[in-house]
């Protein structure tokens, strides 16, 4: 008897809709085809121990089970419940009737309870968009599934469970989430505040800055001058995420098995902190089964960067194309995947080896050319993708102990949201571009035009600070940043000026 049931294959962020076909007929020895990896293969074995530890037979005849399309990859565990269901239900111990245009999902312990899966939110949407009815998997899934709408979830314990409510539809309730209610409950909260930072009011005003024009920045000062402080606190003050960037959000740490299962939603922007001794693989993505990068998994948030100078040059190279692009593309013989990478870059570091080069009280102890080995470990090219070079200096004890409490967050982030707004109205209609640090140089050119008296400050900036050539966009965006934030339709010669102060890295004092 032949018996289809649906699955899913993941590939990148998005899914593919498998049938699973089982056929039982006379014969003997079991076949998956359809280019099944070792997890997929090894399925038979446990299927075969969960059933009967529920007290149900194994059919002791030939099965064939064809997972189609068969030239699309099938990796992983997650196919374990719709070959049993399909082996059940083709061997007549139960009915699929009711259930016949449900995708079912989930691997199988050998005690017949189900373990959670991988990758639950892309799969959900594309059962709702291939017309299935609902999906059946983990409990632990359930929620995150409820969130696609109008998409039957039922989440169950254990293979008895399942059978149940096949052979009796009415005996388990449908999970139902509201996406709106579960989006405004876990909305914004954050165990830090920008309150915390006793002084640091340029550094803050830079991070303000970088927070309203989606900006790249670096912090560079001593040890201790609260830098690592300073860029955890920067989600803080980022807009909070739309409902459509809750959702791409999702959908990565889904994918990347990092959501939770007390989480159905993201609605926090990610702040990701790798160590330095991470790979370059680990920062974009791939591997043997290819898997989102810590780069992707920062989407629509904030990838930091401590000790910049630590991390291998390989490692820092391969985030080159994608701060452009804000796409990761990994390509294998046979498939590539595409990971969403758009994220806001923020880099610490020392400014030489000892940590106290230019420091206000403390002699540096390096060598006269340390310190530009030291920079040089940090590509130009990187640093052209940094709008923002912040120097952090140490905060003196009498700001350590004042009792005043510094400006929140919650005002910050205020400022933030209606300079974005104006970047928003400014850029409808683009693709891709949603900020001032997205402008490509065409646009630059066109957006960021600035009277004579500006010009000729930048000039005059350009020539006696020593700035390189490649500072000249960046500080047009950044100043075209600082005007929105006041409000301004024009860029006028202020503007111009703080946006000089941060391109400490371009000038003269760290090239001497």
């Amino acid at each position: 008897m032949l018996v289809k049931t649906f699955g899913s294959s993941v590939q990148g962020i998005e899914a593919t809709t498998i049938r699973v076909e089982v056929n039982v007929s006379s014969g003997t020895k079991y076949f998956i085809v359809g280019l099944p990896d070792n997890a997929v293969r090894e399925s038979l074995q446990r299927i075969e121990a969960a059933i009967a530890y529920i007290g149900y037979k194994m059919p002791r005849q030939k099965i064939v089970v064809n997972l189609s399309p068969a030239d699309i990859p099938k990796e992983g565990s997650a196919y374990d419940l719709s070959i049993a269901v399909g082996i059940l239900a083709a061997s007549d111990q139960i009915s699929l009737d009711a259930f016949s245009d449900f995708m079912i999902l989930g691997e199988l312990s050998l005690d017949g309870k189900i373990v959670p899966i991988k990758g639950v939110l892309p799969i959900a949407v594309q059962a709702k968009k291939d017309g299935l009815k609902g999906i059946i998997l983990p409990r632990q899934n359930a929620n995150e599934a409820a969130i696609v709408e109008d998409l039957q979830v039922y989440g169950v314990e254990n293979l008895s469970e399942l059978v149940n409510l096949l052979n009796n539809p009415s005996s388990l309730e449908a999970t139902v989430v509201d996406i709106k209610t579960t989006f405004e409950k876990q909305f914004s909260y954050y165990d830090v505040d920008f309150s915390d930072v006793k002084g640091q009011e340029n550094i803050k005003r830079a991070l303000e800055i970088a927070a309203a024009g989606g900006h790249n920045a670096i912090l560079i000062g001593p040890p201790g001058s609260g830098k690592t402080m300073l860029a955890k606190r920067l989600p803080t003050i980022l807009p909070p995420l739309t409902m459509q960037e809750s959702l791409d959000t999702t959908k990565i740490h889904s994918v990347a098995g990092t959501l939770g299962a007390a989480h159905s939603l993201m609605t926090e922007r990610p702040f990701r902190s790798p160590h330095h001794t991470i790979s370059d693989v680990a920062l974009v993505g791939g591997g043997t089964n290819p898997q989102p990068g810590e780069i992707s998994l920062a989407h629509n948030g904030v990838l930091f960067l401590d000790e910049l100078p630590e991390f291998k040059r390989s490692v820092l190279e391969v985030m080159r194309q994608p701060l452009e692009s804000r796409l990761v593309t990994i390509s294998r013989a046979r498939f590539s995947v595409d990971y969403p990478a758009s994220f806001m870059l923020i880099a610490a570091m020392n400014p030489c080896p000892c940590g106290y080069f230019n420091h206000p009280e403390k002699e540096c102890i390096c060598g006269s050319n340390a310190v530009q080995r030291y920079l040089a470990k940090i590509s130009g090219p990187l640093l052209d993708r940094i709008d923002l070079h912040i120097e952090v200096t140490p905060v003196q004890f009498d700001e350590l102990s004042q009792m005043r409490v510094a400006e929140k967050s919650t005002y910050i982030r205020e400022r933030v949201q209606k300079a974005r707004k104006i970047q928003k109205q400014r850029f409808e209609g683009k693709t891709h571009i949603h900020s001032n640090a997205q402008m490509h140089s065409s646009m630059v050119r066109h957006i960021c035009q600035i009277d004579d008296a500006s010009m000729q400050l930048l000039k005059t900036a350009m020539e006696k600070l020593g700035l390189s050539a490649r500072a000249y966009d960046r500080i047009l965006k950044v100043a075209r940043t600082i005007a929105d934030l006041e409000n301004s339709e024009k860029i006028d010669s202020a503007h111009i000026a703080e946006a000089i102060q941060y391109r400490s890295l371009d000038k003269s004092i760290w090239n001497t």
